[in-house]
């Protein structure tokens, strides 16, 4: 075991501590350049999507919005309330503008990610679409590269579908029995049989689910913020001052200055938005849309939604109050948060927070389920090897929950999920050319005075996507 944990601790340096994060910063400001400043180009675009109107009038498939609320439970987790933390404690409050920064990069880089997986998606037997980076590779770039797809899909299997719903089990049962006293068992038997029950609903039941859980934890959440916030509404300008200065060098918080504010910013905000690691193309292929970009700017949506309106929620409320020291950590993470929420409103928020960790972990589970199933779809057909990775992932959320010390070993998932976040920067340098002709489609189609473009597949025939999945839309 040990021999395996060197071996693949290796693999995480040489991802996350060499190499992925200058690539995600490097290509996201070159999709942003190349692109013409696409995320503040159809910003305005992006909240049509929250009207909930279904863009091809199918009952049956999924919408826009559900595809938006999937992605948003899965990217919305413990790093948006432990990690924005984590990234104070250890970087300062300056790396909360780093945080933002690579957010606002990383929209360009999922809406391009997020376009060509809608460009070169499939139809399922359940009348859905399936795609992701896997297809968009094989697709895109041909058979040749099929291996590349093949890898991509064990990684993100490895990551998302195995690893993390044993952390996200662990993070519920932990939080239920320090705050509520509840036994870790009692929450393992009812997280497992709530993910089973949805798991086996397909996608259409893990989509409605979203659509109910998302807004409920998400509005929630910023609510309470927003109470902080006008409590402490004097104190507003200080912190966002306090916030600049110490990015930008001027006052140093914690030990390594700006240097510790970047690396720590970067790092969370790239761990909580995922942009650029290819986990939410999986969902957003899913939606039924008229043109690839039209998810694509959903999708950049959500990317805002993570970390500059729900990360910015957490850092707010731990920087107006007075449990945060700088340069000390003796409360850090979850306990960090959880012990300000408490100081600005009382002994009962530490229970709200506990719900919301509940129902983030939750959606995150059923969001990496998918894409775990997703992914497995690439490699087989066989309907036996997708029901036994849905009882795999039960009871993998079940151990999670009632062995803490079981979570580590899946100490392969972070490395793991470098792997696939190179494989798909890589595909996604390749492939721009394509994602830059679906943009300068989009864009004239708007120019010509049409408010809802649509892809004509004659123009791409070039390419190997589905006809019968886009050919329908020209005529709706």
């Amino acid at each position: 075991m040990e021999f395996l944990e060197t071996i693949f601790g290796t693999i995480g340096d040489l991802t996350w501590g060499w190499s992925l994060i200058p690539f995600l910063v490097v290509l996201g400001l070159f999709f942003t350049f190349a692109s013409g400043f696409v995320q503040f180009k159809y910003f305005g675009r992006m909240f049509r999507v929250l009207q909930g109107k279904n863009q091809t009038g199918d009952p049956n498939a999924i919408t826009a919005r559900e595809a938006l609320l999937l992605s948003v439970g899965g990217r919305v987790g413990g790093g948006n309330i432990a990690g924005v933390a984590v990234a104070i404690t250890l970087g300062g409050p300056g790396a909360v503008f780093w945080m933002w920064a690579i957010a606002i990069v990383g929209m360009a880089t999922s809406l391009v990610e997020c376009s060509l997986a809608q460009l070169f998606k499939e139809p399922a037997e359940d009348g859905t679409y399936r795609g992701g980076p896997a297809r968009t590779i094989l697709h895109g770039l041909g058979q040749d590269y099929r291996w590349l797809a093949v890898l991509y899909a064990i990684c993100l299997i490895a990551a998302f579908g195995i690893g993390f719903p044993a952390f996200q089990g662990n993070t519920v049962a932990g939080a239920a029995q320090d705050s509520l006293g509840i036994d870790r068992m009692i929450t393992g038997v009812v997280l497992a049989l709530g993910t089973g029950i949805i798991v086996y609903g397909g996608i259409h039941r893990i989509a409605k689910t979203c659509d109910v859980i998302v807004p409920i934890m998400a509005l929630g959440y910023i609510f309470m913020a927003l109470i902080v916030i006008v409590i402490n509404i004097t104190d507003i300008p200080a912190v966002i001052g306090m916030i600049v200065s110490n990015a930008l060098g001027f006052e140093e918080a914690v030990s390594g200055g700006m240097g510790a504010a970047i690396a720590q910013g970067l790092r969370r905000g790239l761990f909580s938005n995922e942009a650029g690691l290819g986990s939410a193309p999986n969902v957003a292929a899913t939606a039924d849309v008229r043109h690839p970009i039209s998810q694509g700017i959903t999708q950049s949506f959500s990317v805002f939604i993570d970390t500059i309106v729900i990360c910015s929620c957490t850092a707010f409320v731990i920087l107006l109050g007075d449990v945060y020291v700088a340069g000390a950590q003796d409360v850090n993470g979850v306990a960090l948060t959880q012990q300000s929420l408490v100081s600005h409103l009382g002994e009962w928020a530490q229970y709200f927070l506990t719900g919301a960790v509940l129902l983030f972990a939750f959606s995150s589970i059923i969001y990496n389920y998918y894409l775990g199933e997703n992914a497995m779809t690439v490699m087989t057909k066989s309907k036996l090897a997708l029901n036994l990775f849905k009882v795999a992932l039960v009871a993998i959320v079940f151990l999670g929950a009632v062995a803490p010390a079981a979570t580590s070993v899946f100490f392969f998932s972070d490395p793991m999920m470098g792997i696939l976040a190179i494989v798909n920067l890589l595909a996604l340098l390749m492939l721009f050319p394509i994602a830059k002709r679906l943009i300068v489609d989009f864009s004239a189609q708007l120019k010509a005075g049409i408010d809802r473009p649509v892809l004509n597949p004659d123009d791409y025939a070039d390419l190997d996507i589905n006809r019968e999945v886009w050919n329908g839309k020209v005529n709706d």
